[in-house]
């Protein structure tokens, strides 16, 4: 019996269905016991092949010709690039065409198939065998190393929980003290008004003494003293201290610490990463956008907004003085450019420091705990906008110093790891009309540019092949031609670009879609634009020096 088979599952005749199958026709397809062999025989019209069937493998089951049905196709055809009968190689259908033996094709192939087989057998295999015990070894590792994670944040907090327990106790301390001293001076004035009192309840009763007297010396020689109490009671008006806190608890979180951004890097299989960051609750676009407050900021030629929250929203212009400001208009914070010339562009990381590009000399800087310092330096090419990316990873826009030539480039810290600059044509992604090139990373983790120059939004996927260009649409009412400038996108995936000549923002979708645009809330050449956590829009309106707050989605 052949190896792999039982005798339940004997293999039967084809002819009686009964007897077990011993031969093999290979031309028909045919399994026999020795009693049907004969009767298989007798079919003159077809050629025939018994073999052992133990032994049907070895030979060639060539393929019916599709014209001359007896017939096997032992050639193929290279011009047909199909296999052919002897009758079909002498036809004129074929005439001067090259062939090939399929024997000698399949020999080939099957050399070709073992040394495939043993390849991915010796070396492609035991690779994704070994990566899968590596997987597993560091998935089994998961809990051990968060588990650092999560003792680490409890060792901050107890920290945290003895400073500020010490904390606590100096401030109740301190009030135990001043109630104490705020106690000795109202127990002094107490004290002092009593003996005033005293003093009071006396004359009264000398008084009332010298009215019931007869005596008319007297009566007449009596003084009465009240000087001391003339005046209005003495009070000690002491009023309580107040606790002012510092800090809003808001903020805690940056004082007490931040875990940095995931850092994935694949090999081999890009899909293996979902291609969009983390989902978000769906919202919608509300009819009427609403603005909610406008922020003076003291400049002319305001350009640039980038913010987290409404709590730290960083604004530049054409000056080397970058500030940071809150919702409510209140100036927090002010920096000078380390060149002292303007900054061109401005981003936030995710553990909210700040960076900005430099056209002067050629860098982009980040600003940390009121540090300056130069994260990339760049040679013959001058840094334009950067944007900062759901993993941490910084694009930046960037011209050659001939104003021949733009790109983006992808950087990790100081290190460049990617470069976009043509299409599958090999013609350039970007113009060179207009230097300013705006960028933002969307959720699907396509890189949307602002290409002014073009008059165009340049989307391109992660590994920069272009998906689209968007170059406005015709329903918005315009005078002057589409020049996007400022250019963000929200947790819904869409696209915001300001659109400063027609004073509005124009939204997409994803996929390049129009959607509606914001032309009202008294917008006035609106040039860079962000959104915050919340999905809440910022402005910076170019002429004015205001930054508009702006809510577009519920």
């Amino acid at each position: 019996m052949e190896p792999g088979i039982h005798p339940q599952d004997a293999i039967r005749c084809d002819l009686c269905r009964e007897h077990t199958v011993q031969m093999y026709c290979s031309p028909c397809l045919t399994n026999l016991c020795k009693k049907c062999v004969g009767e298989h025989l007798s079919n003159n019209l077809q050629k025939h092949d018994i073999v052992d069937f133990y032994l049907r493998k070895s030979k060639f089951n060539f393929p019916r010709c599709d014209i001359h049905r007896k017939e096997q196709c032992e050639m193929y055809c290279v011009d047909c690039n199909t296999p052919v009968c002897p009758h079909c190689v002498t036809s004129i259908t074929h005439e001067r065409h090259c062939f090939r033996c399929i024997q000698d094709m399949l020999n080939s192939k099957k050399e070709f198939l073992e040394k495939e087989e043993s390849r991915i057998r010796n070396s492609i295999y035991p690779k994704y065998a070994d990566a899968s015990v590596d997987i597993k070894t560091h998935l089994n590792g998961l809990n051990e190393e968060y588990g650092k994670l999560t003792c680490a944040v409890n060792k901050q907090g107890e920290e945290w929980h003895r400073e500020i327990d010490v904390v606590v106790k100096a401030l109740k301390d301190e009030i135990n003290q001043v109630k104490q001293r705020h106690s000795d001076i109202m127990l002094r004035n107490l004290n002092f008004i009593k003996k005033l009192t005293s003093g009071i309840e006396i004359t009264l009763s000398q008084i009332k003494e010298i009215l019931k007297s007869n005596d008319v010396l007297k009566c007449l020689s009596f003084e009465i003293c009240t000087e001391d109490f003339q005046k209005d009671p003495p009070w000690a008006d002491v009023k309580l201290p107040a606790f002012v806190p510092h800090s809003s608890p808001r903020q805690l979180s940056k004082l007490f610490g931040s875990l940095t951004p995931i850092s994935i890097t694949t090999q081999g299989y890009s899909k293996m990463i979902p291609d969009s960051a983390p989902s978000s609750p769906l919202k919608q676009l509300l009819d009427e956008p609403a603005l909610i407050t406008s922020i003076y900021t003291g400049y002319i030629s305001l350009n640039n907004v980038t913010c987290l929250n409404d709590e730290e929203i960083w604004i530049g212009n054409l000056t080397s003085e970058i500030k940071c400001f809150n919702v409510s208009g209140s100036l927090l914070n002010s920096i000078s450019t380390k060149s002292g010339k303007s900054a061109m562009d401005l981003a936030l990381t995710n553990t909210n420091d700040l960076l900005y590009t430099d056209t002067n000399t050629g860098t982009v800087n980040i600003v940390r705990n009121g540090q300056t310092e130069e994260l990339i330096q760049l040679q013959d090419w001058v840094p334009q906008n950067l944007c900062v990316t759901f993993h941490g990873d910084i694009l930046v826009t960037m011209y050659n110093v001939d104003i021949t030539q733009c790109k983006l480039v992808r950087y990790s810290g100081s290190t460049m790891k990617q470069t976009i600059q043509f299409d599958d044509e090999g013609k350039p992604l970007y113009s060179v009309n207009n230097i300013v090139k705006h960028v933002s990373e969307n959720r699907n983790l396509d890189i949307c540019v602002a290409d002014c120059g073009a008059g165009a939004v340049v989307v391109v996927s992660q590994s920069g092949k272009l998906r689209y260009r968007y170059t406005s649409q015709t329903s918005v009412a315009k005078k002057n031609p589409f020049k996007p400038h400022g250019i963000t996108t929200d947790s819904q995936g869409q696209i915001l670009t300001a659109d400063s000549d027609n004073h509005c923002i124009h939204i997409l979708d994803q996929y390049g879609q129009f959607l509606r645009s914001i032309d009202n809330c008294d917008l006035c050449h609106p040039y860079g634009i962000c959104v915050d956590k919340d999905d809440s829009l910022y402005v910076a309106q170019f002429t004015s020096g205001k930054i508009k707050k702006i809510e577009y989605m519920k």
